[in-house]
């Protein structure tokens, strides 16, 4: 199991627990807070919030992305995503790319649950393959 002994987890989890208990998730009813860490030590929350319209619903991780940009910060350190899944569940596809857009491939990521079970990774580990664009000229 992958390893992060230098940071301490413990305000990116009141954060996340903070934000989830915001998330506005009716239909899905998956409650899910977010903590990023900027590069500064500032923590930005996100929680997700549903539309009856599916394709408009928020992630947790993508709120506190656009969070952090709002105020300012591009460069991270660290990402704790707090669900009741077991195991912890991890980002989406859509909130792994955009993570990308902002963070290194050796973003830690915390994954934890209610329950208190982690799994950690770095962002180059869930998602290898991240699209890139060159635009031409």
């Amino acid at each position: 199991m992958l390893r992060f002994a230098a940071l301490d987890w413990d305000p990116l989890l009141r954060a996340a627990r903070g934000a989830r208990e915001a998330a506005y998730a009716p239909y899905s009813r998956f409650d899910v807070g977010a903590a990023l860490l900027a590069e500064d030590g500032e923590i930005f929350a996100g929680a997700n919030v549903e539309n009856r319209s599916f394709g408009l619903a928020l992630c947790a991780e993508r709120s506190a992305v656009a969070a952090a940009v709002t105020a300012g910060r591009r460069r991270f350190r660290a990402l704790l995503v707090l669900t009741d899944a077991d195991p912890p569940a991890p980002p989406c596809g859509l909130c792994r790319e955009t993570l990308t857009e902002f963070c290194p491939p050796d973003l830690e990521i915390r994954l934890v649950n209610v329950a208190g079970r982690h799994r950690d990774f770095r962002l180059g580990d869930l998602f290898p393959e991240p699209f890139r664009f060159a635009p031409r000229g």
